[in-house]
């Protein structure tokens, strides 16, 4: 069989390349016996590859068993998929074969295999590395011949750095990955199933088929469709029941998409940033004040050595305690006329003088800021300066000399 044709029979519409890929690693796996691991978002149609998997192997008049893993309560899910003797637990009024006794000789489709529990999980690598399995209540091993075939939407790695999934187990499991693209990027593809779905439904519930306007298909086409092949599905499926004019312009089909107007740019944060100890807007804008008022005096610092004609040296301390760094050591007097020139400003220490900087408002200087801000760090803290020095991000010989500059000792 050829690609074409493995389409033709699953039921498989689209011309993307990543998807034909997709077919074809499942067609050069099947004749193997080794556990394949099917990736991609929710509604993709992950369910296809072990049916060809299945069907294109020596296991193909055995059982095909489906499992979804995410929707076996944890309390059940080992008797479900293991089998249980009588009276293992309250209720077992008989021995009963699991899901994979079940499947023996077969091929079992374990969805949203993420979800097991980690208990599960260890029953679950025992079959993949030795192919046996243990009953709820039973003491004795019984060897299986199955081949597993995995499926998820979630990111496995990042369960394994919560400890949510086994790193043994996954790379077992993982010894084929086969991807399946979201819909968002199969745009060409998307008529082509709005059109098959619409012929099919219209079979269904015998009505005519919906058909799409121009305007319509782009709307289509740019949407981002988080629920992919499913949404689309279920969208066609209401078109065709709830509208009497069957040719749907942009207007009408935008009524049908959740959400339409929202921007495409990404929004997620994956790690979102932690304010930690600064809790509020004034606090946080107090550090950002902060910050800068010791980037000003760094600055200044390297100004006065340039117009003394100084080298700047690759590493030295300023009087506030910060560290510069310089990745060079360039005559100074060769940058001088450059920066005299450029900013037109700098002619003595005065003129980058910040500690006396006072907003001509009234408001606060950058002084009384920075006043404040060690105040609450060491009041926070309760007089531990170690640790206040370390929330402000100076050195804590520097916080002794600041208080005492200041007089709050």
């Amino acid at each position: 069989m050829n690609i074409q044709e493995i389409k033709q029979r699953f039921g498989i519409i689209g011309t993307n390349e990543v998807l034909d890929r997709a077919i074809f690693k499942a067609m050069q796996v099947a004749p193997t016996d080794i556990s394949v691991l099917v990736t991609g978002e929710s509604g993709v149609g992950k369910e296809a590859i072990p049916k060809i998997i299945h069907h294109l192997s020596h296991r193909k008049h055995s059982p095909l068993i489906a499992v979804n893993c995410g929707a076996i309560p944890e309390g059940t899910i080992d008797s479900e998929l293991f089998g249980h003797e009588k009276g293992s637990f309250t209720g077992a009024t008989g021995a009963r074969k699991g899901y994979f006794e079940e499947a023996d000789n077969g091929t079992i489709f374990m969805d949203e295999v993420g979800e097991l529990p980690l208990g599960t999980q260890v029953r679950l690598l025992r079959v993949l590395e030795n192919g046996e399995i243990i009953r709820v209540g039973s003491s004795k091993s019984q060897k299986i011949n199955v081949r597993i075939v995995g499926a998820t939407n979630s990111d496995m790695l990042r369960g394994i750095e919560k400890n949510e999934f086994r790193e043994d187990l996954y790379y077992r499991l993982n010894t084929v990955e086969i991807n399946l693209p979201p819909l968002r990027d199969r745009k060409g593809d998307i008529h082509l199933l709005f059109r098959k779905f619409a012929q099919d439904f219209a079979q269904k519930y015998r009505v005519p088929g919906v058909r799409l306007s121009q305007e319509a298909v782009r709307v289509l086409e740019d949407y981002r469709w988080p629920g992919n092949i499913r949404q689309l599905r279920n969208l066609v499926e209401q078109l065709c029941v709830i509208e009497n004019d069957k040719e749907i312009d942009a207007e009408v089909l935008r009524n049908y998409i959740p959400e339409i107007d929202r921007s495409n740019l990404p929004a997620r944060m994956e790690n979102p940033v932690s304010q930690g100890e600064f809790k509020t807007e004034r606090e946080i804008l107090y550090k950002v004040l902060f910050d800068m008022r010791s980037d000003i005096s760094n600055l200044k610092n390297a100004v006065q050595s340039i117009l003394k004609g100084g080298r700047l040296n690759e590493t030295q301390e300023s009087p506030e305690g910060t560290i510069i760094h310089h990745n060079s050591s360039r005559d100074a007097e060769s940058l001088a006329p450059s920066i005299e020139k450029d900013n037109k400003i700098i002619a003595s220490e005065e003129t980058l003088d910040v500690e006396s900087a006072e907003d001509p408002n009234g408001n606060l200087s950058l002084q009384d800021l920075e006043v404040e801000m060690i105040k609450r760090a060491i009041d926070k803290h309760r007089g531990r300066r170690k640790e206040a020095a370390e929330e402000l991000g100076i050195s804590e010989r520097t916080l002794y000399r600041k208080i005492k500059q200041y007089n709050l000792g």
